[in-house]
């Protein structure tokens, strides 16, 4: 997989300030998907990183790379217990929530809505939209508003800027691992 891929689409969560990020990579085959992810799996494992495949079609994987142990966390907060387990997540364990996305991305023809909690979306945000998809929301960046657009701003362009720094050293010869933060 190109580390570049990785770094235009997860630097905010190689560098720990998001949880998880979504992205869709080509692939020759499946075994060189899973090959590739072993791969991966192996250099950012110890920086507190995981790379799984969530979903195989038509030679692209989606991809998920994400930090479980801030998972475990964000599982936590109330309003998105509220909002996973009527869905049939268990959000004691991150690792079978993780399990429950995979299966719901498999069997639907498009995204779920809680998939926002996977990636660091605030549950009022992911409410929102899952109350009402089109309109209501405050404004759009990574993710539809509809609670606070100050703090959402403020964190896309900290996503802009992370994401900008990122690519810039990995085109200067950084190794993908030294740019993983760990934690």
């Amino acid at each position: 997989m190109c580390e570049e891929l990785m770094v235009r689409h997860g630097a905010p969560t190689l560098a720990g300030l998001k949880t998880g990020s979504l992205f869709r990579c080509p692939f020759a085959g499946e075994r060189a998907m899973q090959d590739c992810v072993r791969h991966w799996n192996r250099r950012l494992t110890p920086k507190g990183l995981r790379l799984l495949p969530l979903r195989w079609q038509d030679g692209r994987a989606l991809l998920y790379l994400y930090r479980p142990a801030r998972l475990a966390r964000d599982l936590q907060c109330p309003e998105a217990r509220a909002l996973l387990a009527p869905r049939g997540y268990c959000c004691d364990d991150p690792t079978r929530c993780v399990g429950r996305l995979m299966q719901r991305l498999r069997q639907a023809e498009e995204f779920p809505h809680e998939i926002g909690l996977f990636l660091s979306y605030p549950p009022e945000d992911v409410r929102g939209f899952i109350q009402s998809p089109a309109c209501g929301y405050k404004c759009v960046g990574c993710w539809k508003v509809y609670g606070d657009p100050r703090a959402a701003q403020r964190t896309f362009g900290q996503y802009r800027r992370c994401t900008a720094c990122y690519q810039a050293q990995l085109a200067r010869g950084t190794a993908l691992e030294r740019l993983a933060v760990a934690g």
